[in-house]
Protein backbone atom coordinates (compact mmCIF):
# COMPACT_ATOMS: atom_id res chain seq x y z
CA UNK A 1 0.00 0.00 0.00
CA UNK A 2 1.14 3.41 -1.01
CA UNK A 3 1.51 5.99 2.01
CA UNK A 4 1.40 9.46 1.26
CA UNK A 5 1.77 12.19 3.48
CA UNK A 6 0.58 15.73 1.91
CA UNK A 7 0.63 18.91 3.13
CA UNK A 8 5.03 19.12 3.62
CA UNK A 9 6.89 22.32 3.44
CA UNK A 10 9.44 22.32 6.09
CA UNK A 11 12.59 20.66 5.03
CA UNK A 12 13.55 19.01 8.46
CA UNK A 13 10.00 17.31 9.11
CA UNK A 14 10.29 15.90 5.26
CA UNK A 15 13.80 14.29 6.23
CA UNK A 16 11.79 13.03 9.53
CA UNK A 17 8.86 11.83 7.25
CA UNK A 18 11.27 10.50 5.15
CA UNK A 19 12.93 8.04 7.30
CA UNK A 20 9.58 6.74 8.50
CA UNK A 21 9.16 4.86 5.30
CA UNK A 22 6.48 6.40 3.79
CA UNK A 23 6.80 6.39 -0.35
CA UNK A 24 5.16 9.78 -1.50
CA UNK A 25 4.96 13.44 -0.12
CA UNK A 26 3.03 16.21 -1.79
CA UNK A 27 4.06 19.43 -2.19
CA UNK A 28 0.99 22.20 -2.53
CA UNK A 29 1.03 25.05 -4.79
CA UNK A 30 -2.21 26.22 -4.36
CA UNK A 31 -2.32 29.57 -2.96
CA UNK A 32 -5.94 28.83 -1.00
CA UNK A 33 -3.60 26.18 0.92
CA UNK A 34 -2.63 27.28 4.54
CA UNK A 35 0.08 24.02 3.48
CA UNK A 36 0.89 26.21 0.31
CA UNK A 37 5.10 26.09 -0.29
CA UNK A 38 5.99 29.48 0.36
CA UNK A 39 9.08 31.30 -2.02
CA UNK A 40 10.28 32.60 2.29
CA UNK A 41 14.40 31.23 1.19
CA UNK A 42 13.84 27.84 1.96
CA UNK A 43 12.27 26.38 -1.55
CA UNK A 44 14.74 28.34 -3.89
CA UNK A 45 16.64 26.76 -6.50
CA UNK A 46 19.60 26.96 -5.36
CA UNK A 47 19.21 25.37 -2.24
CA UNK A 48 15.81 23.23 -3.20
CA UNK A 49 18.62 20.35 -3.84
CA UNK A 50 20.33 20.63 -0.69
CA UNK A 51 17.85 21.19 1.91
CA UNK A 52 15.24 17.87 -0.01
CA UNK A 53 16.20 13.98 1.17
CA UNK A 54 17.87 12.46 -1.14
CA UNK A 55 15.60 9.34 -0.81
CA UNK A 56 13.07 6.91 -2.47
CA UNK A 57 10.33 9.64 -2.19
CA UNK A 58 8.29 10.34 -5.02
CA UNK A 59 6.91 13.60 -4.89
CA UNK A 60 3.89 15.01 -5.89
CA UNK A 61 2.44 18.59 -6.88
CA UNK A 62 -0.46 19.65 -5.60
CA UNK A 63 -2.37 22.04 -8.07
CA UNK A 64 -5.76 23.70 -8.32
CA UNK A 65 -6.91 24.87 -11.62
CA UNK A 66 -2.77 25.88 -12.60
CA UNK A 67 -2.19 26.83 -16.39
CA UNK A 68 -0.39 24.15 -18.37
CA UNK A 69 2.70 26.53 -17.85
CA UNK A 70 2.63 26.62 -14.43
CA UNK A 71 2.11 23.03 -14.23
CA UNK A 72 5.33 21.90 -16.00
CA UNK A 73 7.36 24.78 -14.81
CA UNK A 74 7.05 23.86 -11.36
CA UNK A 75 7.20 20.20 -12.25
CA UNK A 76 10.87 20.82 -13.21
CA UNK A 77 11.77 23.50 -10.79
CA UNK A 78 10.68 20.85 -8.10
CA UNK A 79 11.64 17.46 -10.04
CA UNK A 80 8.12 16.16 -9.46
CA UNK A 81 6.91 12.71 -10.44
CA UNK A 82 3.76 13.67 -10.07
CA UNK A 83 0.84 16.15 -10.44
CA UNK A 84 -2.12 15.86 -8.40
CA UNK A 85 -5.29 18.12 -9.93
CA UNK A 86 -7.74 19.19 -7.42
CA UNK A 87 -9.62 21.71 -9.63
CA UNK A 88 -11.74 21.63 -12.68
CA UNK A 89 -8.86 19.96 -15.19
CA UNK A 90 -10.85 18.16 -18.22
CA UNK A 91 -9.94 14.82 -19.14
CA UNK A 92 -8.31 16.78 -22.23
CA UNK A 93 -6.63 18.36 -20.10
CA UNK A 94 -4.69 15.65 -18.48
CA UNK A 95 -4.26 13.60 -21.79
CA UNK A 96 -2.61 16.63 -23.37
CA UNK A 97 -0.14 16.21 -19.89
CA UNK A 98 0.22 12.39 -20.16
CA UNK A 99 1.58 13.17 -23.89
CA UNK A 100 4.17 15.66 -22.64
CA UNK A 101 5.11 12.23 -20.25
CA UNK A 102 3.28 13.58 -16.74
CA UNK A 103 2.29 11.30 -14.30
CA UNK A 104 -1.20 12.06 -12.89
CA UNK A 105 -3.47 11.71 -10.02
CA UNK A 106 -6.87 13.19 -9.88
CA UNK A 107 -8.90 14.38 -7.07
CA UNK A 108 -12.52 13.92 -6.71
CA UNK A 109 -14.78 15.23 -4.16
CA UNK A 110 -16.84 12.17 -2.91
CA UNK A 111 -20.21 11.86 -1.13
CA UNK A 112 -22.04 9.45 -3.18
CA UNK A 113 -21.48 6.78 -5.04
CA UNK A 114 -23.16 9.33 -7.71
CA UNK A 115 -20.28 11.25 -7.42
CA UNK A 116 -18.07 8.53 -8.69
CA UNK A 117 -19.84 8.50 -11.59
CA UNK A 118 -17.45 11.79 -13.31
CA UNK A 119 -14.71 9.33 -12.86
CA UNK A 120 -15.33 7.35 -16.15
CA UNK A 121 -14.56 10.38 -18.56
CA UNK A 122 -10.67 10.25 -16.86
CA UNK A 123 -10.18 6.23 -17.23
CA UNK A 124 -6.63 6.00 -18.95
CA UNK A 125 -5.98 9.58 -18.41
CA UNK A 126 -4.55 9.37 -15.28
CA UNK A 127 -2.69 6.92 -12.91
CA UNK A 128 -3.88 7.41 -10.23
CA UNK A 129 -7.44 8.69 -8.49
CA UNK A 130 -7.66 10.24 -5.63
CA UNK A 131 -10.96 9.70 -3.56
CA UNK A 132 -11.48 13.00 -0.81
CA UNK A 133 -14.57 14.04 1.27
CA UNK A 134 -17.08 16.38 -0.45
CA UNK A 135 -16.90 19.90 0.48
CA UNK A 136 -17.32 23.31 -0.54
CA UNK A 137 -13.56 24.50 -1.04
CA UNK A 138 -10.90 22.74 -2.78
CA UNK A 139 -8.46 20.93 -0.78
CA UNK A 140 -9.56 18.75 2.25
CA UNK A 141 -12.04 19.34 4.82
CA UNK A 142 -10.61 16.83 7.60
CA UNK A 143 -13.34 15.08 7.63
CA UNK A 144 -13.92 11.35 6.41
CA UNK A 145 -16.77 10.38 4.19
CA UNK A 146 -18.67 7.22 3.51
CA UNK A 147 -16.13 4.78 2.36
CA UNK A 148 -18.84 2.06 1.75
CA UNK A 149 -20.12 4.53 -1.15
CA UNK A 150 -16.37 2.91 -2.85
CA UNK A 151 -18.07 -0.19 -3.59
CA UNK A 152 -20.09 1.20 -6.47
CA UNK A 153 -16.77 2.26 -8.30
CA UNK A 154 -16.16 -0.37 -11.11
CA UNK A 155 -13.34 1.61 -12.94
CA UNK A 156 -10.05 0.18 -13.68
CA UNK A 157 -8.00 3.22 -12.23
CA UNK A 158 -6.60 2.44 -9.13
CA UNK A 159 -7.28 5.03 -6.51
CA UNK A 160 -5.80 7.17 -3.40
CA UNK A 161 -7.95 7.26 -0.02
CA UNK A 162 -7.98 10.57 1.62
CA UNK A 163 -10.43 13.04 3.61
CA UNK A 164 -9.81 13.09 7.57
CA UNK A 165 -7.80 9.88 8.27
CA UNK A 166 -6.62 10.40 11.58
CA UNK A 167 -4.58 7.92 14.31
CA UNK A 168 -7.65 6.53 15.19
CA UNK A 169 -8.74 5.69 11.44
CA UNK A 170 -6.30 2.22 11.72
CA UNK A 171 -9.24 -0.13 12.34
CA UNK A 172 -10.92 0.79 9.32
CA UNK A 173 -8.41 1.11 6.93
CA UNK A 174 -7.64 -2.47 8.18
CA UNK A 175 -10.78 -3.76 6.83
CA UNK A 176 -11.68 -1.61 4.09
CA UNK A 177 -11.30 -3.78 1.35
CA UNK A 178 -11.68 -2.82 -2.48
CA UNK A 179 -9.55 -4.36 -5.61
CA UNK A 180 -8.44 -0.90 -6.92
CA UNK A 181 -7.23 0.51 -3.64
CA UNK A 182 -3.34 1.51 -4.43
CA UNK A 183 -2.80 3.69 -0.98
CA UNK A 184 -3.47 6.46 1.94
CA UNK A 185 -2.98 9.83 2.17
CA UNK A 186 -2.82 11.30 4.84
CA UNK A 187 -2.51 15.43 6.02
CA UNK A 188 -4.82 16.75 8.77
CA UNK A 189 -5.09 14.31 10.79
CA UNK A 190 -1.51 13.81 11.69
CA UNK A 191 -0.38 17.49 12.01
CA UNK A 192 1.01 20.10 15.24
CA UNK A 193 0.11 23.29 12.72
CA UNK A 194 -0.46 23.27 9.21
CA UNK A 195 2.36 21.96 7.08
CA UNK A 196 4.28 20.44 10.06
CA UNK A 197 3.40 16.63 10.78
CA UNK A 198 3.57 15.26 14.25
CA UNK A 199 6.20 12.51 13.92
CA UNK A 200 5.35 10.31 16.58
CA UNK A 201 2.04 9.92 15.47
CA UNK A 202 3.16 8.90 12.16
CA UNK A 203 5.27 6.31 13.54
CA UNK A 204 2.76 4.35 15.08
CA UNK A 205 0.74 4.54 12.45
CA UNK A 206 2.89 3.40 10.26
CA UNK A 207 3.99 0.52 12.08
CA UNK A 208 0.09 0.06 13.00
CA UNK A 209 -0.36 -0.37 9.14
CA UNK A 210 2.47 -2.33 7.74
CA UNK A 211 2.07 -4.77 10.75
CA UNK A 212 -1.34 -5.72 10.27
Amino acid sequence: MIIKVCGMRDPENIREVAALGVDWIGLIFFAGSPRKIMDNGQWTTDNYGKRYPNSHLKRVGVFVNASFETLTGTAALFRLDYLQLHGNETPDDCHALQKRGYSLIKAFQIATAGDLEQTAAYEGRVDYFLFDTKCSSYGGSGKQFDWSVLEAYRGETPFLLSGGIRPESIGAIRSFRHPRLAGIDLNSGFEIEPGLKDIGKLSIFINQLKNK
